[in-house]
């Protein structure tokens, strides 16, 4: 049986100087203050981890909002976070909620930011009946850029997460052989990284065999793994909050000639992307790398999705790793190279890596062999 990974005592996190930072941001951008309402965001801030909460920041005052469910674990993470000095809780029912609100930004001519890409549009009028002195603004991408490059405490994390579903992988490595479900190796996979001590899995795992094989985000089902088949196996576990996500593809026996050459293309596309990863390089171009080699192959229409994106406390944040995309790499970003070619019909490959820029390039997070072939 594998052994349970280490997941901890893992660093804290720095959250008074993730406060502090984005208070310059605030600054920066003339705003007296910005109300926080991505729960991701708010838990990089602050730690706490609820499933209810708006975070309200001005250059003075922190304020967390929450409800009576929560009135024992704010207290505890944000002491945890060492912000409870910095942050006061909040604990009510939505009118006390608003209630605060008002006090503290309610004033005249103060401008308020808004996430943008975090607030329906109900919400946000109902934000402005609440504030009607205030000066409400549309902010996009401030606490996003914080959070682009990892600190230690959130690397340390990030690699226990992709360790866990390293061994997990390994411990279920038997049921990828034909006479077997894709719901069943899914299923076995989901229950590994639990049991090796990640809190859930990051996001839906995936196990696509033959045909399937050829949607890149098939949902595994009651087909059999069977001879001749590729298998697609995408996953990843969340622990303390942060993602993993890793690709590999297996073959399970002789798999015809179209699918050999994709399953040596892929591997050779994912190479070239990864030593594409380093400092000062924009993602476009690790996108390029593994797109052009694809391409030069004649199957530059097989590629159907992004090469990669970041990974954190979502599995899918900035930057974007795709065609064009502009953001310069820096050591501490924590990104996915993942080339695909898919066959209708016939099966597909994927492989896939997260990896951190160094000072020098990169060094991958997930570290599963990535040899393809099974013995039947």
């Amino acid at each position: 049986m594998t052994t349970q990974a280490p997941l901890g005592p893992f660093p804290p996190g720095d959250h008074p100087g993730r406060l502090a930072r984005l208070r310059q941001r605030l600054a920066e951008e003339g705003l007296d203050a910005l109300v926080v309402t991505s729960l991701v965001h708010v838990r990089y801030l602050t730690g706490f981890s609820g499933s209810a909460g708006r975070l309200v920041l001005t250059p003075e005052d922190g304020l967390l909002l929450t409800d009576g469910r929560y009135r024992t674990q704010v207290e505890e993470q944000l002491q945890v976070a060492g912000v409870r000095g910095l942050v006061e809780p909040r604990v009510s029912g939505l009118a006390g909620q608003q209630e605060a609100l008002v006090e503290l930004l309610g004033a005249s001519g103060r401008r308020v930011g808004l996430e943008a890409d975090h607030l329906s549009w109900s919400a946000a009028r109902r934000t402005a009946e609440l504030l009607p002195e205030a000066e409400l603004v549309p902010t996009t991408g401030l606490v996003e850029g914080l959070r682009l490059v990892k600190d230690p405490a959130e690397l340390a994390r990030l690699e226990a997460a992709a360790h866990v579903a390293d061994q997990a992988l390994a411990e279920v490595l038997g049921l990828l052989a034909p006479g077997h479900q894709e719901r069943e190796v899914a299923e076995a996979l989901d229950h590994a990284m639990r049991r090796l001590g990640a809190e859930d899995r990051a996001f839906e795992t995936i196990v696509a065999s033959g045909p399937n094989a050829a949607k890149p985000h098939a949902r595994p089902g009651d087909r059999v793994l069977a001879p001749g088949d590729t298998v697609v196996v995408d996953f990843g576990a969340t622990v303390d909050g942060y993602r993993s996500d890793m690709t590999r593809t297996f073959t399970l026996g002789p798999v015809g000639e179209d699918l050999e050459a994709a399953v040596a293309l892929v591997h050779e596309a994912q190479a070239l992307g990864v030593a594409a990863v380093a400092p000062g390089r924009a993602t476009g171009e690790v996108d390029a790398a593994c797109r052009d080699r694809i391409a030069a192959a004649g199957l530059a229409e097989r590629f159907e999705h992004a090469t990669g994106h970041g990974v954190g406390l979502e599995v899918h944040e900035a930057p974007a790793v795709a065609a064009g995309a502009t953001a310069i790499l820096a050591p501490g970003v924590v990104v996915t190279v993942e080339p695909g070619v898919y066959l209708p019909g016939r099966g597909g490959v994927r492989v896939e890596d997260t990896v951190v820029v160094t000072d020098d390039g990169c060094r991958p997070l997930t570290r599963f062999p990535k040899e393809p072939v099974l013995p039947l």
